[in-house]
């Protein structure tokens, strides 16, 4: 097997469940050290144990990406576990009420989802690069979204606002970092098959499948496969891409 990051230490924000599950386990299954930080503190235990289980090696530090302190110290306990730091996946986030236009949005729902969606990911990048840098650079992938990309009645303005600030961010900071050797990049998922999304039951998910001409929703590993990409040597000239994994969806 093809062992990209052996010896690479990873952190990896929202990696109790889903994509970030996922995308933790399969980095650890590629020789990376896993960082994995989220709220849930027995989810994110078992995502360890899962880890551990295969041979791999992780740590799970119980994070709120809201607060700063929380972040400066995970990133802290990282590099003190694991020696340093060469990737990160922020992919922590949340939704919000669809449905909901602009004037009956209320300011409470719009402060804590841009607190998580884009205040979150700015933070991490804070503490990231800096130790990043120690090692003369690294990988960054933020998870936006499709919603970022294209409006639409059902997404809801302050989630829709905080991917595409997320776009923003990750463009600048990867035009400011691309000269001292870190690469930021930014994956923009259509409806991935994920323990939030089956939580609509079949209902949802048949309702949301022609949106994509692929004729179905994604699965976790297809967009794990691309993190992964992008955090490997393997994308060496590839930095400030915003990528569409949506099945189409953006064509619509």
């Amino acid at each position: 097997m093809n062992r990209r990051f052996e010896s690479k230490v990873v952190f990896v924000t929202g990696g109790t469940s889903g994509l970030g599950r996922d995308a933790a386990i399969a980095f650890a299954r590629e020789g990376a050290k896993v960082c994995l930080v989220g709220r849930r503190v027995v989810e994110g235990e078992e995502t360890v144990n899962l880890i551990r289980q295969s041979g791999g090696e992780a740590l799970f530090v119980p994070t709120d990406v809201r607060q700063e302190a929380d972040i400066k110290n995970a990133v802290k306990l990282c590099v003190e576990a694991f020696g340093g730091l060469d990737c990160a996946f922020n992919n922590a986030g949340r939704g919000g009420p669809h449905f909901r236009p602009v004037a009956e949005y209320e300011k409470e729902t719009w402060d804590d989802i841009i607190a998580v969606n884009l205040t979150g990911p700015f933070l991490c990048m804070k503490y990231e690069i800096p130790e990043m840098l120690k090692r003369g650079g690294g990988a960054i992938v933020n998870l936006s979204s499709t919603a970022g990309l294209k409006s639409a009645p059902a997404v809801g303005a302050a989630y829709s606002a905080s991917k595409s600030g997320l776009n923003g961010l990750s463009t600048q900071a990867a035009v400011e970092y691309a000269p001292k050797g870190i690469r930021v990049n930014v994956i923009c998922p259509g409806v991935i098959r994920t323990p939030l999304t089956e939580s609509g039951g079949e209902e949802f998910i048949e309702r949301v499948t022609p949106k994509h001409p692929i004729g179905r929703i994604g699965e976790p590993r297809e967009v794990s496969a691309l993190v992964l990409w992008l955090c490997s040597q393997e994308s060496s000239f590839v930095t400030g891409a915003i990528i569409p994994v949506d099945g189409g969806m953006l064509l619509l």
